[in-house]
């Protein structure tokens, strides 16, 4: 559905007649600003979305590399029976 310039016009002059000449530009610098915050809504909205599905990928690499470090669960079961936990007594 597109405006024409018929229908453009008309807003136009019903706007004009609506709020009158001294509102108008008041009226256009704040629905500047509004679609100026809106837009920079918009842009914040998608950076969040793109850095928590980066941090939701890295945290699904992460527990394999950290596992590896630790070791697997039967050798921290073993270290722990024979008494080597790292609490002091």
């Amino acid at each position: 559905m597109r405006l024409g310039i018929g229908e453009i016009i008309v807003v136009l002059v019903l706007a004009l007649l609506f709020f009158g000449p001294s509102k108008l530009p008041q009226l256009g610098s704040s629905l500047g600003q509004a679609l100026k915050n809106f837009k920079k809504g918009l842009n914040s909205l998608h950076e969040d979305v793109d850095v928590s599905a980066a941090v939701q990928d890295e945290q699904k690499s992460l527990p394999t590399k950290a596992s590896d470090s630790i070791g697997s669960k039967a050798e921290r079961d073993s270290a722990t029976a024979s008494g080597s936990s790292s609490r002091p007594s």
